[in-house]
């Protein structure tokens, strides 16, 4: 075991005895980690919150952290304390819980350091950056006691609360397939040279289980998600949000049980720049009698069904469910249509204005955090996983290029390309445990 897990092990013991116990009045001191632009709407929507105290924040980036604690102020806050580490922050005694905003690639390992150091933890999607890590997250959550929600915001967003549960009672008769539909507007990065590291910015820290590569300004910010180093592309950035509604709708457990194949096709079409994920991608998973379909789209394109704004071809997203008596579809709202004659008989209107699903959300985690019941948070690691596990896996079948069996049981596939995708070679000290 290296010596930094040694620590925060022991360090864990010692914070899940010492903590005080949170009453329902309580302020939960929070520290928010990665300030971009995620991170950014992370601080304004618990500076909104009453039962919520922006108490640190954590940022790779000097000015981020300058510029972020500047909103705490100004919201007539306490300044929080700044470092540029997280482990330094996981080793307070001052924080309750954290907020994850990092790239893909430090979600797993980030989280899981928190909660040995007895830190409760909202991450943000996709929970993972690998199946490996996925599993290691739900271990870790399970033998620390620790909340863990993952920022799957639908399943606290009224209206899409409200479809899944007409599909549960049978609306549409039984589900066959669900469709998701990630058709979200991305222009060319194009490419640039690789640069000397900005002062101020810890790269090394940014890469942490990363390979170590040369600082390019397209490998930061947000075009991080388009490095397969980094990120998982659309399907795992804004598609994870579609995957997870599918799943929900479909009724899938969250072990994966059923699933019995995956196949991806695509490719980077249109542009010739520095980007390696696809911006055009076909997935399906086969559980034998039903299916789940997965689309991206990120070069001009037009919707589906009433899906996205037929005046513009920049953004279609949303979900389209088929069952034996009728199909509904879901974006900014949803319609339930039945029989031969496609007859609308069910409508419900998009809850943004009157119900922000993110802040919701929060809100849910945060009651968790007092009632210590993992259970009644609304994207529990597990589900949170699950979802981002589907697009891991359709990305390692478009990466390896065939069509994928998979054996639950073993928690593997048939191929051993395949297999060698579902973890990675973590880069020193930045390793994901294989032990919580």
């Amino acid at each position: 075991m290296e010596r930094r897990q040694l620590l925060i092990t022991g360090a864990a013991a010692l914070s899940i005895g010492s903590r005080k116990i949170l009453g329902a009045n309580d302020r939960v001191r929070m520290g928010i980690i990665g300030l971009g632009g995620r991170g950014n709407a992370h601080l304004g929507t618990y500076l909104s919150i009453p039962g919520a105290q922006v108490a640190a924040l954590v940022d790779v980036n000097q000015a981020a952290r300058e510029r972020a604690n500047a909103r705490v102020v100004k919201a007539d806050n306490p300044k929080a304390t700044e470092y540029s580490d997280m482990r330094k922050l996981f080793d307070s005694k001052d924080v309750d819980a954290v907020s994850m905003a990092t790239p893909n690639h430090w979600h797993a390992l980030g989280a899981i350091w928190a909660m040995q150091a007895g830190k409760d933890t909202y991450c943000e999607k996709p929970a993972s950056y690998n199946p490996f890590e996925s599993r290691q997250m739900i271990a870790t959550a399970r033998k620390y006691n620790r909340m863990c929600q993952i920022g799957s915001q639908s399943r606290s967003t009224p209206h899409v609360m409200e479809a899944m549960q007409l599909l549960k009672e049978g609306i549409i008769g039984k589900v066959y397939m669900a469709k998701g539909l990630c058709f979200k507007r991305r222009k060319s990065i194009g490419t640039k040279p690789d640069q000397p590291v900005p002062p101020g910015l810890d790269w090394d820290m940014f890469l942490g289980p990363a390979p170590m590569r040369p600082y390019n300004e397209l490998r930061f910010a947000y075009n991080w998600h388009w490095f397969w180093d980094t990120g998982n592309g659309d399907l795992g950035n804004q598609g994870v949000h579609q995957m997870d509604i599918a799943r929900w709708g479909m009724g899938l457990p969250n072990s994966h049980e059923g699933m019995k194949s995956a196949v991806s096709t695509g490719g980077k079409y249109a542009y010739e720049d520095m980007q390696e994920t696809p911006n055009t991608q076909f997935c399906s998973f086969d559980y034998g009698d039903r299916q789940i379909q997965f689309e991206v789209r990120g070069v001009l394109t037009g919707g589906e069904a009433s899906i996205g704004n037929p005046a513009r071809a920049t953004s279609a997203v949303g979900n389209l469910f088929y069952g034996v008596d009728g199909w509904m579809e879901i974006g900014d709202g949803y319609k339930v249509y039945k029989g031969e004659t496609n007859e609308l008989v069910k409508e419900g209107k998009s809850s943004r204005g009157s119900a922000d699903g993110t802040k919701l959300h929060m809100e849910n985690f945060l009651a968790a955090v007092r009632s210590r019941n993992h259970k009644s948070l609304n994207a529990e690691i597990e589900i949170g996983a699950a979802a981002a596990d589907l697009c891991h896996f359709g990305n390692i079948a478009y990466r390896v290029g065939k069509r994928l069996n998979w054996d639950n049981a073993k928690h593997q596939f048939d191929d051993a390309a395949a297999n060698k995708l579902i973890s990675r070679d973590y880069r020193k000290p930045y390793i994901v445990p294989s032990k919580p």
